[in-house]
């Protein structure tokens, strides 16, 4: 008797049975049940529903009617939980009022946020506006520093006193400079 290269083994309909009553059980599909054991047998997903529907099914019939109703009360209780986090864990209304408040002071931050930053960018315009005006001022005085000197220089035309200059530090004090 010759057997097909691509024939389903026992192990293989098993994985197809626990797989498609694990979908059931936890809320999912059939169809997506085939795709993931289609995915780990190398199969399409058509042909482990094929497979399911004419072989396997009738032989876990009671299995999926209790997959079903399992399904159902775990479908109840997560009704009676508002949020839904693990298969072991839910959140209740004591978690989602915290919740509630968590999301209202994320609002604030937010609106605090926003506030700091136009602040920021005001404060920003304000240092630009005083830098620039500390360029033109220092321009200005270094102008005034030089008339000075030539003032000096044109009142000092003796030869008895020698010519004083000073120079403008850059931190903005004065300093003498001997020629």
């Amino acid at each position: 008797m010759k057997i097909r290269q691509d024939a389903w083994s026992e192990e293989n309909d098993l994985l197809l049975a626990e797989t498609v009553l694990r979908h059931v059980r936890e809320g999912s599909t059939q169809l997506n049940a085939f795709e993931e054991v289609g995915d780990e047998l190398n199969r399409t997903s058509a042909a482990c529903g094929f497979r399911w529907n004419a072989v396997v099914r009738q032989q876990y019939e009671k299995a999926l009617s209790l997959a079903k109703k399992q399904r159902k009360q775990r479908s109840r209780t997560l009704e009676k939980k508002v949020l839904y986090v693990s298969p072991t864990e839910g959140i209740n209304m004591t978690d989602v009022i915290a919740y509630l408040q968590g999301m209202e002071s994320i609002d604030l931050l937010k609106a605090e946020n926003e506030r700091l930053r136009s602040e920021n960018e005001q404060l920003q315009n304000k240092l630009n506006q005083i830098e620039h005006s500390s360029e033109i001022m220092q321009e200005d005085y270094e102008t005034l520093m030089k008339i000075m000197n030539r003032a000096r220089k044109f009142v000092a035309l003796d030869d008895e006193t020698p010519a004083v200059t000073f120079k403008m530090e850059r931190n903005g004090n004065l300093e003498k400079i001997a020629e």
